[in-house]
């Protein structure tokens, strides 16, 4: 259920900086409340998906969909520039957020990393 947490944080992320880039500087009023929605949405998910997964896991993975989805749909939505160059970054970074997920799966992290007991983190204080 983590990673469903994830990739829906991950959405949010993406709405996020469209409606950002959407707002003008927050001079726009619907955009700039779909800003603050979407913020208010990620990082919402990303506490869930956290619960469980590794910090560094989740949150690479977070900012490397929103980053690829946001370029994409930046592409298509206002037209910016696709090169090879940034072709080339996307397919690392989708390599690096796939790799992140097999490692996790593999390690097993998410069930036995420090992230399943926060307890220990507060009784340690």
């Amino acid at each position: 259920m983590a990673w469903i947490h994830l990739l829906i944080a991950s959405v949010f992320e993406v709405v996020f900086a469209l409606a950002t880039n959407a707002s003008h500087g927050f001079t726009e009023l619907g955009p700039s409340l779909l800003t603050a929605a979407a913020a208010a949405g990620g990082i919402f998910f990303l506490s869930l998906a956290l619960r469980t997964l590794d910090v560094g896991v989740g949150y690479t993975v977070w900012t490397g969909i929103g980053s690829v989805g946001t370029v994409t749909l930046g592409t298509l939505i206002f037209g910016e520039e696709m090169n090879a160059g940034k072709a080339v970054a996307f397919v690392l970074i989708i390599g690096g957020v796939l790799g992140l997920k097999l490692a996790d799966r593999a390690s097993g992290a998410a069930a036995t990393g420090p992230a399943a007991e926060p307890a220990a983190i507060t009784a340690s204080v």
